[in-house]
């Protein structure tokens, strides 16, 4: 993160050559193709792909939608490591000695058209390890009356892999992905253990079944490449070792699930006014009763002069 933000300062520079891996389903052709733009600081591998496809070539494939690392759409490979394109300066792939980038489409996935890839595996996966909180009450969770109980601490376990956003840079970093697509692959695995380690689920013996069928954790060879390219930290190779362990562990009768919460107990309705503190008290002669009747009224005139 230092590295990245110490990049967005600086200015890259001024005219790069971006070489884009072509690919055409029609044909059947891949090449590289060239292009050269005028940069400016703060330029992000993103802003410098919807450039040339603006002002210089329209037919460029690629998929984006948010362009501040949230929606996950944007990942490709760039200079030969998965990154997500509006998180990538193009000052920290681009030099005055080196004044050029390459982007490919991700590894381990089909190409569909140039930098658009098929996430329909992917999320065959994902949808695989039931990425959902499983109750035996399915009448109480369909029909919450209150939330379910989890600590602070409880919540941190889980947080972390919380923060993935299915863009799938770690599966494009997995050697195991690559020559096994059977594999569950590092980020439903992730997911798995997540659910399996909430304390609000109680499936954690259906999870773990899952993760033990041959194309599940015990696959991983943890070369750690999955957590090494995350963009939210989310470190799944971590997760993968914490599920082999949980699951291990469990086939040799060593390990259950320490506790399930259920729903928060209702709140008791007290009738008894608390008094506001001192500094909160009205000023002399404020009719507070009436102000909170009195309907507010903003003269939208005002506000345009």
């Amino acid at each position: 993160m230092a590295l990245e933000l110490k990049s967005a300062v600086k200015t890259p520079p001024k005219r790069v050559r971006v070489r884009i891996k072509r690919f055409s389903p029609e044909t059947g052709r891949e090449w590289w193709q060239v292009y050269e733009i005028d940069t400016y600081r703060g330029m992000t591998v993103l802003d410098a792909l919807l450039q040339i496809k603006e002002t210089q070539d329209h037919t460029i494939v690629m998929r984006y939608s948010c362009r501040m690392g949230v929606c996950g759409s944007c990942g490709m490979i760039i200079n030969g490591t998965p990154r997500l394109a509006c998180q990538t300066q193009v000052s920290m792939v681009a030099t005055e000695e080196e004044p050029e980038f390459t982007v490919e489409p991700l590894r381990n996935f089909p190409v569909i058209r140039d930098l658009l890839t098929d996430f329909t595996s992917f999320f065959e996966k994902h949808r695989k390890v039931k990425p959902y909180l499983i109750r035996r009450d399915t009448v109480e969770q369909e029909n919450p009356k209150t939330e379910y109980k989890m600590t602070p601490e409880e919540h941190i376990e889980i947080y972390p892999y919380s923060l993935c956003i299915s863009c799938g840079l770690c599966v494009s970093a997995c050697p195991v992905s690559a020559s096994d697509e059977g594999f569950l692959g590092p980020q439903a695995l992730a997911q798995l253990w997540r659910y399996t380690a909430d304390v609000r689920d109680e499936a954690w013996v259906e999870r773990l079944q899952i993760a033990d069928d041959e194309n599940g954790a015990l696959k991983c060879h943890f070369a750690a490449s999955c957590s090494a390219v995350c963009p939210k930290a989310v470190d799944p190779g971590g997760a993968i070792q914490m599920l082999r362990s949980a699951l291990l562990k469990y086939k040799l009768g060593l390990w259950r699930k320490r506790k399930i919460n259920g729903p928060v107990p209702p709140l008791e309705v007290s009738k008894e006014k608390v008094p506001l503190p001192p500094e909160a008290q009205p000023v002399d002669g404020a009719d507070v009763e009436a102000m909170e009747r009195e309907p507010v009224v903003i003269d939208a005139s005002k506000l345009l002069e």
